[in-house]
């Protein structure tokens, strides 16, 4: 198995008092980030990985508002939808184990989904074609304040329990690519039917442990804690507040993981190294959606796999995500012909990291051959 060292190096690259083509590579990416250097204001987590190794990571900003402790390679993040990744690994997992097939049958799993289930395979759950309505949508309101971490929380099996109810879909499952959150969370409940874990116990079990991923956890208020937590955070008027938990906070198969950049940076080693899969195994995550006709809402093809977006990048082949919920923002980019990963966690609401991973990426596209950032 795969294992990255114990410790990871958490260095100031932009100290260096250095002269090449490195220092001056480190001080551009540390530029993409100024906005984000403060001492008492939420921030972000930025990994750089090249060629295998973390050529860059730096924390800015702090945690929370209370304790003001600096973000750093060990910080957990809520990844929000990043976590969609880890949910399609455990499906495919249970592909691995013979447990399940891609073509199986919603109802197959569940007898008492309605008539429509019949018509939803695994696979048009993994890359959103589905049809499902959205849970969000279907929740009573309100269900609950954002800014409370005592807030009333949706639970998994209640979200599948509202679809469970319904009598359509949005459309006829394979026809169209719509996001679906209800289809993760539907995902993660198949987990547990299928494995007879909880969906956070496989998932450590056959991931999160397996790859030394330690501090990764899937998170449930008053069931377990999160170490090194940072807070989401949202300004108003002028003011930092913490908005750390909503009202879909509590769902773990469309978004519920924490984890850090020493963490990720194992996983982007076991998606590099194949280690809990073989290469051809994981080739189905890697296919974008290819039905007749299916579009994204802004009208173009769509471009998913099995928890990853797999268009490319001004030519340059690439699997991402991105995520987004109450008070934080986060994304992990990853070109696999460039050898290159960048991973951004943030703790605030006004940032967009896919955006500042992408300049960061133009960073090493333009880069010379044979001027390495070490």
């Amino acid at each position: 198995m795969t294992r990255l060292p114990a410790l990871l190096l958490w260095c100031i690259v932009v100290a260096q008092l250095s002269f090449g083509a490195e220092s001056v590579s480190a001080q551009k990416i540390d530029d993409i980030f100024a906005g984000l250097r403060s001492a008492d204001a939420p921030g972000a987590a930025v990994l750089v990985i090249n060629d295998g190794k973390p050529v860059y990571q730096q924390g800015y900003g702090v945690t929370d508002l209370r304790t003001r402790n600096k973000i750093d390679e060990h910080t957990n993040f809520r990844l929000a939808s990043v976590s969609k990744q880890f949910t399609a690994m455990a499906v495919m997992l249970l592909v691995h184990d013979g447990k399940l097939h891609y073509e199986d049958r919603l109802t197959q799993i569940f007898p008492d989904f309605p008539p429509y289930g019949n018509s939803i395979t695994i696979r048009n759950l993994l890359n959103h074609t589905s049809g499902l309505l959205d849970y969000e949508d279907l929740m009573p309101q309100p269900y609950g304040s954002t800014k409370q971490e005592g807030v009333a929380q949706i639970q998994d099996s209640e979200a599948v329990d509202l679809l469970k109810k319904q009598k359509r879909t949005k459309f006829a499952p394979g026809s169209r690519w719509d996001y679906s959150n209800s289809g993760y969370v539907v995902l993660g409940q198949i987990v547990e039917k299928v494995s007879g874990e909880s969906f956070g116990d496989f998932l450590h079990n056959r991931i999160f442990a397996a790859l030394g991923m330690d501090h990764t956890i899937a998170y449930q208020r008053g069931k377990n804690d999160v170490a090194s937590r940072a807070y989401g955070h949202t300004k108003e008027n002028g003011v930092w507040q913490e908005t750390d938990q909503s009202p879909t906070s509590e769902t773990l198969g469309d978004g519920g993981i924490y984890s850090s950049l020493s963490d990720l940076a194992k996983w982007d080693v076991a998606l590099r190294h194949h280690t809990l899969l073989t290469e051809r195994e994981m080739q189905p995550a890697l296919m974008p959606v290819h039905a007749p006709g299916v579009r994204e809402p802004n009208g173009k093809p769509a471009a998913y796999g099995f928890g990853w977006f797999l268009n490319p990048y001004k030519g340059h082949r690439r699997m991402w995500h991105y995520g987004e919920t109450v008070g934080f923002r986060t994304t992990i980019q990853r070109f696999p012909d460039d050898n290159l990963t960048v991973i951004i966690l943030c703790n605030r609401a006004d940032v967009v990291p896919k955006d500042l991973a992408l300049k960061v990426a133009e960073l090493f596209f333009g880069r010379a051959a044979d001027s390495p950032l070490m």
